[in-house]
């Protein structure tokens, strides 16, 4: 393990910059990191959606990049929090988390942090530990530490109050509790994405009122989705999850608007900087083709989730499909039972079909893929929702680019 003083502080900060799109402040961080001692890094983890991607892997790879320079990791699980709901965001009042439904979640983030984080150096906390114990004494004594106007400045709030939408009680105590865990823990560090900036300031402050010196923000940026509109999500099915199969994140990143490259090099990616300012000049001259660098950008990815044998597995597995225009060679298999008089063959609407083979969900979705031209029967594709497709064994079902299934005959 790296100690906090094998490297010079400056040397440190210039290390932390990169992936970093507002350190607050960069003068307060450099005089902690010349302390000499292992400053505590703070992450808080919202366990209500605890799939991990790409995109909120960024702020977990720059806790790493602590973690490496010899500094404290703290993941604080916000299973109290999570009960109120975070209003980042939010439109409308968030539903509450049962415990049960927190404590999975938190599970289920614990399992995955560890492709990123060093478990043996990482301390896994939980913000019940200090924030259920309160008295309501103690509630109303922090919560004199701020203002109502200081809360609602949040533009969420702003915005709901404004268009008449409700904003409870409850919501406006979120940013208390959370800037009460870096008190709890006396952070020198907080870590958060963009939309976290209001939530990380406020545990600043609050510090400051408990005589703690207030921590250092270290804000990363929120990745675009695959869209390249809204922000990463599993929600919004725009993510590239980061237990993915390899196949599936490299098409996934070939399918990126070529606009949003820069941004994926840049934060979704360990390549060196001089590379990647090559590679964003190279396409900013022309110099270099979009395909090239989305194929260069996609290896990485593949590379840092699954290995560079799996990178390039995918790669071949992509140019079969999408070059060569050729099939997988290896395919989820489906069984479907013969009709009652035992033929080999027999016939089953398109859009029956894609729900048995597990490629829909329901009728309706597999029409609309059908009408949307990217379903195919033996590579012949399909637009008839109510075509009569021919059941065989050995058949091949593709949806869209990158999904096939074979279909195996059961008497």
């Amino acid at each position: 393990m790296s100690e906090p003083g094998r490297l010079a502080p400056k040397a440190q900060l210039e290390r932390l910059r990169r992936g970093a799109v507002e350190i607050i402040s960069e003068e307060d961080l450099l005089a902690k990191l010349g302390e000499g001692r292992p400053l505590r890094v703070k992450l808080g983890l919202d366990p209500s959606a605890p799939d991990l991607h790409i995109g909120s892997a960024i702020v977990l790879r720059k806790l790493r990049q602590f973690q490496d320079l010899g500094h404290e990791a703290i993941i604080v699980i916000g299973d109290f929090t999570a009960m109120i709901g975070d209003p980042t965001g939010r439109k409308v009042v968030r539903p509450m988390l049962t415990p049960e439904q927190v404590e999975a979640n938190a599970a289920t983030y614990r399992d995955q942090y560890g492709k990123i984080l060093d478990p043996t150096r990482t301390r896994l906390t939980f913000n019940s530990q200090w924030l259920s114990p309160l008295a309501f004494a103690e509630v109303i004594r922090i919560a004199s530490k701020t203002t109502v106007a200081r809360v609602l400045e949040r533009d969420d709030f702003q915005t709901r109050l404004r268009g008449g939408t409700a904003v409870g009680l409850h919501e406006i105590l979120y940013p208390l509790c959370q800037a009460y865990d870096s008190v709890a823990l006396q952070a020198d560090v907080e870590l958060g994405g963009t939309d976290q900036k209001f939530n990380n300031l406020m545990g600043r402050d609050l510090q400051r009122e408990f005589g703690q010196p207030p921590q250092v923000v270290l804000l990363t940026p929120l990745l675009p989705g695959v869209d390249g509109v809204e922000k990463m999500s599993k929600s919004l099915g725009n993510a590239i999850g980061i237990t993915e199969p390899s196949e599936d994140i490299y098409g996934k990143v070939m399918s990126i608007p070529d606009a949003v490259m820069p941004a994926y090099f840049e934060f979704a990616t360990d390549l060196p900087a001089a590379e990647v300012a090559q590679i964003r000049g190279g396409l900013t001259d022309g110099s270099l083709h979009p395909r090239d660098a989305k194929r260069r950008l996609a290896r990485a990815i593949v590379a840092m989730w699954h290995g560079a044998a799996a990178a390039t597995r995918a790669e071949e597995a992509f140019d079969r499909v999408h070059v060569a225009r050729d099939q997988p060679e290896e395919m989820p298999e489906v069984r479907l039972r013969m009709d009652a008089d035992g033929r080999e063959a027999y016939r089953r609407k398109a859009a029956r079909l894609l729900v048995d083979v597990g490629l829909a969900k329901s009728v309706s979705e597999a029409r609309r893929l059908i009408t949307q031209g990217g379903v195919a029967f033996d590579g012949q594709r399909v637009a008839d929702a109510e075509a009569d497709v021919e059941v065989r064994d050995g058949l091949v079902v593709r949806v869209g680019k990158r999904h096939f299934t074979r279909v195996r005959v059961a008497p």
